[in-house]
């Protein structure tokens, strides 16, 4: 197969250009341009698209096993190709948790059967989430997991989480963190500030998360673990992010799209979308994440997927769980931050492929030849306005309901294989010249 006419977007040279991909037993054969390519391959028009390398999620919640009511390996992965997301790193809190290798194979056979997106598990730092006892880290490794984390819930205890970074260095481990201190948090559901006290809702501060980031660099430095800060909110948390990586500490970040585009004024409407944990901050920490994914400071993009059931939400704003679904609005919200001028875009995709691929070790992002045909289309022009009801996922929590974006993926390839298209689009996109 040969995808022609597109415009090929390299995340690693930084360049845009007009190219053809050619793919040969589900791997990239060449990428040249079109002229220079003798094979007669199926042609699959791109024309007036943007040919980039599979998108790579390193923090999605697919839900199963134990929460199939929310989402299924295959739903979740259905909404991935969708949002030409290619690979998905998955949380370890399911039911029973990701913290013993049978659980690990149980997600990749549920993966295998799905025959969507690739899927990488991602192992509990501690068992059942629990913060006293380190998970069996290389049993896990040896099943197929890619790093570890107790994502939802903060490890507390200093002494783990030192422990945590010193063991998984053995197995080459990245330890994602999710960094709040629960005592500081106590039970605040939005961020602290004027608008907590307006709303008459209990807040917390940004100093919740800084006090763990500050905590978990200096562990970084005293072990030469790998950290990785989850969902990063604050803007004096990408100071300190920005400066361990400065002075060459193991440190890295992501940034999910409702961190980059909402403040905590979305909670105005007491709307349970609007929910989360880290929660929404100020627009000084929304510039602060800009600037920092814009810098390098912040590597990944990344959705921190999480589905939930409508009851779950469509109740009172205290009472409803934290996090939003994102698979499929990550990107036309990305491709906002370049026509805001944020970023260019190459290093839009960069953050969405080769950054997150490289923390996390696994074979992804790129169109390098000899690599694996996960590729997404992309259509720039395409306005479109995002309708929840006809998500992929299963659920619908997301405050982006309703948004109007331009640019979404309409072909999506994981091993050469069409896994994804949309037949909307015209003309049609088989007929290539």
């Amino acid at each position: 197969m040969r995808i022609a006419n597109g415009t090929v977007v390299d995340p690693v040279a930084q360049t845009a250009t007009r190219l053809d991909v050619l793919v040969e037993d589900g791997r990239i054969a060449a990428v040249e341009p079109g002229d220079q390519l003798e094979a007669e391959a199926e042609p699959y028009d791109a024309r007036g698209c943007l040919v980039v390398p599979g998108l790579v999620d390193m923090h999605v919640h697919l839900r199963e096993p134990g929460y199939e009511y929310k989402e299924t390996i295959a739903t979740g992965t259905a909404a991935a190709v969708a949002g030409g997301v290619t690979s998905v790193a998955c949380m370890a809190n399911t039911n029973p948790v990701n913290d013993s290798s049978a659980v690990t194979r149980f997600i990749l056979e549920q993966a295998a059967a799905a025959r969507l997106a690739r899927v990488y598990p991602i192992g509990a730092v501690s068992v059942g989430l629990a913060g006293k006892q380190l998970a069996e880290f290389g049993e896990m490794r040896r099943a197929g997991i890619v790093a570890v984390s107790d994502d939802g819930m903060p490890i507390m205890d200093a002494g783990l989480m030192r422990r945590a970074l010193e063991y998984a260095k053995l197995f080459d481990l990245l330890v994602i963190a999710h960094e709040e201190d629960t005592c500081l948090r106590c039970d605040g559901v939005m961020n602290e500030g004027l608008t907590s006290v307006r709303l008459g809702l209990r807040g917390s501060p940004a100093a919740s998360e800084e006090l763990m980031v500050a905590r978990d660099v200096a562990l970084a430095e005293l072990t030469g673990g790998r950290l990785h800060v989850a969902h990063v909110s604050t803007a004096r948390s990408v100071a300190m992010i920005r400066e361990a990586r400065a002075r060459g500490l193991a440190v890295s970040a992501e940034a999910t799209p409702h961190h980059l585009f909402l403040t905590e004024e979305a909670v105005a409407e007491y709307d349970g979308n609007a929910k989360m944990a880290p929660p929404l901050r100020t627009r000084a920490d929304v510039e602060a994440l800009r600037a920092g994914l814009a810098d390098g400071t912040i590597e990944a993009i990344a959705t921190d997927h999480a589905p939930h059931h409508p009851d779950e939400k469509d109740c009172e704003f205290d009472q409803a769980a934290n996090g939003i679904v994102g698979l499929e609005t990550a990107l036309g919200l990305g491709l906002r931050l370049v026509a805001e001028g944020v970023l260019d875009l190459p290093t839009l995709i960069a953050r969405m492929t080769v950054g997150p691929a490289r923390l996390l070790g696994i074979p992804a992002g790129t169109l390098a030849v000899g690599a694996a045909a996960d590729v997404a289309v992309i259509d720039p022009e395409r306005r479109w306005r995002v309708a929840a009801r006809s998500f992929k996922s299963k659920s619908r929590n997301t405050p982006f309901d309703g948004w109007d974006l331009q640019g979404k993926a309409i072909a999506t390839f994981v091993g050469g294989a069409l896994v994804y298209e949309d037949r909307t689009t015209a003309p049609p996109l088989r007929v290539a010249s």
